[in-house]
C-alpha cells in the first residue's frame, strides 16, 4: 500500500510539473524561438488578413508591441507565426498552447475567465445592429418576422436571446462561421440585419463593395470589454502583457493606434472605419483593469 501511495504521489508530482511547463508560455518561447500570435480573418479593424498570410489592425499592433517585450525578457529575437482563429476554437486554442496570445475581438466576461486570462481592457464594445440602407429597419423592434444573422461562438447570439423574451419578438437566426460570413449573409440578401460588435460591423462595411448600401441602426444592445487573451495561471507571461498595455494607456499610444486603424485610411483598400472612440473606451485607457464584463457592467 506504501509502495501505491508513493508511486500515486510521484504521477501526481509528475503530472503537476508538466501542467507548471505547459503553462511557463515564457520557458517555452524561449527554447523554441518562436511566439504564436491568434489572429481573425474579419474582425474589423481590431484584426484581419491582408492576404498571403499577413495580418493587421489595432489588436495585431498591441501584440506586437507585446511580443517586443517578451523578446526583451527571453533575451532573443523570435519568429511570429500568425494562427487564424475563429470564435468557436479560439479559447481551446489558447489553452491547448497553439496560440500564445490571441489577438482578435474577444469579450472579456466571468464564464471566459474560467478558462483564459485577459489583458486589460482596450476598448469598450457596443454591439449593434447593421442592416443595408433601405431595409426600413431602425431598431430592435424592426426585426419581428425578420432573418438576422449573427457569428457562431459569439456572445452576440446571446443578447439577441435575451431581448426576444424581453420583447417577445418572432425573429430567425442564421449563423455565420466568421464575421465576414455573417456580412455575406446581409450582402446577398439571406438576412435583414446582422449583429455584432459595432468595430466589427463597422469595418466590415468599410470593405464593402459598396459602404454607402449599409447602416449601423438602433440601440446599443449590449457593452462589453475586448481584450486580449492569454494562458491561464501564466502569472510571468501576463504580467508583460498587462505592463505593455498600461503603458500604452498611459503613453496615449492606445488613442493613437485608434486613429490609425479606426479614423484614417487603412490598407488593403485604403478604406476608412469611422468609428470613434467611446468615453466607456477613454475611461478604460484611463483606469486600465481585466474585469469581467458582468463588473463592468455594474458602474
Amino acid at each position: 500500500m506504501k509502495k501505491q501511495v508513493l508511486a500515486l504521489a510521484v504521477l501526481m508530482a509528475a503530472a503537476g510539473g508538466a501542467m507548471a511547463q505547459a503553462n511557463d508560455t515564457l520557458a517555452k518561447i524561449k527554447n523554441s524561438g518562436t511566439i504564436t500570435m491568434g489572429v481573425r480573418d474579419s474582425s474589423g479593424a481590431l484584426s484581419y488578413t491582408l492576404g498571403d498570410g499577413k495580418y493587421a489592425g489595432y489588436h495585431v499592433e498591441i501584440c506586437q508591441r507585446i511580443i517586443d517585450n517578451v523578446e526583451k525578457a527571453v533575451g532573443r529575437k523570435l519568429d511570429v507565426k500568425y494562427q487564424p482563429v475563429t470564435s468557436q476554437n479560439r479559447i481551446p486554442l489558447v489553452q491547448n498552447g497553439t496560440v500564445d496570445i490571441e489577438c482578435g475581438s474577444t469579450t472579456n466576461n466571468a464564464t471566459r475567465q474560467k478558462d483564459v486570462a485577459f489583458l486589460p481592457t482596450t476598448f469598450v464594445e457596443e454591439v449593434r445592429i447593421a442592416t443595408k440602407a433601405n431595409s426600413g429597419i431602425t431598431g430592435i423592434k424592426d426585426l419581428d418576422n425578420k432573418t438576422v444573422a449573427t457569428t457562431t461562438g459569439t456572445t452576440s447570439v446571446q443578447h439577441l436571446r435575451k431581448h426576444e423574451r424581453g420583447e417577445k419578438l418572432n425573429f430567425k437566426e442564421i449563423y455565420g462561421k466568421d464575421h465576414a460570413d455573417s456580412f455575406l449573409l446581409l450582402e446577398s440578401g439571406r438576412a435583414d440585419a446582422f449583429v455584432m460588435d459595432g468595430a466589427i460591423l463597422a469595418g466590415n462595411i468599410a470593405n464593402a463593395k459598396n459602404p454607402e448600401q449599409y447602416k449601423l441602426v438602433g440601440e446599443v444592445l449590449s457593452v462589453e470589454p475586448i481584450a486580449i487573451m492569454v494562458r491561464k495561471d501564466d502569472a510571468a507571461f501576463k504580467k508583460i502583457g498587462d505592463e505593455t498595455v498600461r503603458q500604452m494607456a498611459k503613453s496615449g499610444e492606445l488613442a493613437k493606434l485608434w486613429d490609425k486603424w479606426f479614423m484614417q485610411p487603412i490598407p488593403p483598400k485604403n478604406a476608412k472605419v469611422g468609428y470613434a472612440a467611446s468615453e466607456s473606451t477613454k475611461q478604460a485607457w484611463a483606469n486600465p483593469n481585466d474585469k469581467p464584463m458582468e463588473e463592468y457592467s455594474k458602474k
